[in-house]
Order: C-alpha cells, then sequence, then structure tokens
C-alpha cells in the first residue's frame, strides 16, 4: 500500500497492484526509437504490469501500525509477510513467462543490495539462484545491455508512478517527497544518460525535463481516503470505502 496523508484529516491509500497499472502505461507509451531490443517489448511491459502482484491479498485487508496509529505502508510493511509477497509475486510472474520473472527478481532484490545487518539476506541469495537459473535458461547474463535497460525501464516506471502516488497533486518543488526531489536515478541513452526531473504544472500535469514517451500521457490510478478517526476499523472500514481515481497527463517539460 502507498500510504499518503492528505490533509489533518483523511489517509490516502493507493494499492500497489494498481499504481503498477500506471507504471505498465509508461512503459507501453516508451518511444519504439528508445526501447532495446522490441521483441521483448511485451514481456518488459508484462514485468512491469505485474511486478507488484505479490501485493494484491495484503493490500487487500491493509492493517494499522500500531506505534504511529497509520496504516501500513510498502515502505515499513512487516518484514517476514513482505518477503512472502516479493517471492510469491515474482512466482506467479515465472509462471508466465521467464524474462519478465527475471527483471521482477532484479528489482525486488536490489532492495537489499549492500545490507550488512541480515534483513532480507535470505531472500537476497533465494532471489540471486533464481537470477541465475533463469538467465542459464534464456542464455544472457547480467551485463547484457537489454537487460539492463529493461531493469532500468522498470524501476524508471515505479518511481514515476510513486510519484503521483506520494506526493500532493500541484506540490511545490521544494515540498516534494525527497524521494524525487533530485530528480530519477535511473539513466538512459536517449538523454545522453541525464537525470529525468519531474515537476507538477498543476493539480492534474506533471512535466518531465527529458520526455522519453510518444505522446502525452495521461494515467489513472485509484485510490480510497479513510478518516483518521475510523482507522482503529482499518480493514472493515477499507472494504467499504468508495473508490477514487487520481487523473494526472505526463508532458514535456
Amino acid at each position: 500500500m502507498v500510504v499518503t496523508e492528505n490533509d489533518k484529516e483523511k489517509i490516502l491509500l493507493f494499492e500497489q497492484h494498481e499504481h503498477a497499472k500506471a507504471c505498465g502505461d509508461f512503459a507501453e507509451a516508451w518511444r519504439d526509437e528508445y526501447f532495446i531490443e522490441k521483441k521483448k517489448r511485451d514481456e518488459v511491459v508484462y514485468a512491469i504490469v505485474e511486478h507488484d502482484n505479490g501485493w494484491i491479498e495484503l493490500d487487500e485487508k491493509p492493517s494499522l501500525n500500531k506505534k504511529t496509529q497509520m496504516p501500513y505502508s510498502f515502505i515499513n510493511y512487516p518484514l517476514k509477510p513482505k518477503l512472502k509477497a516479493y517471492t510469491n509475486g515474482i512466482n506467479r510472474v515465472e509462471d508466465i513467462d521467464n524474462y519478465a520473472a527475471l527483471l521482477c527478481s532484479l528489482h525486488f532484490s536490489s532492495f537489499f543490495e549492500g545490507y550488512t545487518n541480515g534483513r532480507g539476506e535470505g531472500f537476497l541469495k533465494q532471489e540471486r539462484r533464481r537470477q541465475q537459473r533463469l538467465m542459464e535458461k534464456l542464455n544472457i547474463n547480467k551485463k547484457d545491455r537489454a537487460l539492463q535497460f529493461h531493469y532500468e525501464l522498470l524501476q524508471f516506471c515505479d518511481n514515476l508512478s510513486l510519484y503521483l502516488c506520494m506526493n500532493t497533486p500541484g506540490v511545490a518543488k521544494k515540498n516534494e517527497v525527497n524521494w524525487f526531489r533530485s530528480g530519477f536515478s535511473q539513466k538512459f541513452a536517449f538523454n545522453q544518460y541525464q537525470t529525468i526531473s519531474a515537476h507538477w504544472l498543476d493539480e492534474a500535469t506533471v512535466a518531465l525535463s527529458d520526455f522519453p514517451f510518444k505522446n502525452e500521457v495521461t494515467v489513472s490510478i485509484n485510490y480510497k481516503a479513510i478518516k483518521k478517526n475510523h482507522l482503529i476499523n482499518l480493514p472493515i472500514e477499507y472494504e467499504q470505502l468508495p473508490v477514487h481515481q487520481r487523473t494526472v497527463s505526463i508532458v514535456k517539460g
């Protein structure tokens, strides 16, 4: 779940799989001439759309963090069930497509690269074994140029969609979520590997400093809003809440 505070009274909840659908829209809109190894495009888009499907069951029944009195988000969700969700999601993708599963595995294992405190160590070992097995089956290696591009594309689409969910629409650049204030970390050949940054033009429009899409892209992301004084019964209340949409157009900066 992507959790944001709308105001002093309400919390906005974006299910991970809903945010991933917008990621897929971005991948579909990527300019053909910027897409490396176009024959894999369907597999890459599938990976991007489905990369968060392991969260579906958890997000259907969100839970309350008793310490913060806020719903658990994807950031602070308890590690054991989160890692199980990651594993289940990658398994589901692998049942359909090996290359898409490789991309998803690389994406989730990147969260734990460099850890020295044991958090996620077992998951990382598990996914490195999976990656080796899949790369042998696909006859590619981790330094493959196309694989690197597809991996960066997944992460960029993921971050751009999170940017839309986590920020208040229309927010000034200086007040954005600090994850994205300095731009996105993914780099691409089409703009000579320069940092791509985003900023809100108004409450329904975001501009990119470098534009990789065929045309202006408009996405709608479903979410629910819950009053803070209703959080005590979060799982029951959540099921009954109406669905809203955040609709945003991505344009040239």
